[in-house]
């Protein structure tokens, strides 16, 4: 499947973000799908995923309560909704889809990925 994210930009601490990742080329409901983010000279972090039918969600601690997953298979999009944003959450966001055994925290686990998109939180 192929991916393509959206929705990043410059923002200023507390304010809001919404990125988006459509999907196409495979059965959308299919894939279990996630938001990964990385920072220049860190590794690949996990910040959110959803499953395939939408009723399981997990969010890292350090955004649970400020971002929210979600998915319109009428549109074959995943959301990921930032708010309360910290200059901690500045990175690029990429999203993912697995089709097999869902870890969702795993980035090895995940087939494909999007290209990114950058998110800047200024203080």
């Amino acid at each position: 499947v192929q991916l393509q994210a959206s929705g990043g930009g410059l923002v200023q601490a507390g304010g809001s973000l919404r990125l988006s990742c459509a999907a196409s080329g495979g059965r959308f409901n299919q894939y279990h799908m996630g938001w990964f983010r990385q920072d220049s000279g860190k590794g690949r972090e996990f910040v959110a995923a959803i499953s395939r039918s939408a009723d399981r969600t997990d969010y890292a601690d350090s955004v649970k309560g400020r971002f929210t997953i979600s998915r319109d298979s009428a549109k074959n999009t995943v959301y990921l909704q930032m708010n309360a944003l910290k200059p901690a959450d500045t990175a690029v966001y990429f999203c993912a889809s697995e089709y097999g055994i869902w870890y969702p925290r795993d980035a090895y686990g995940y087939d494909d990925w999007g290209q990114g998109t950058q998110v800047t939180v200024s203080s």
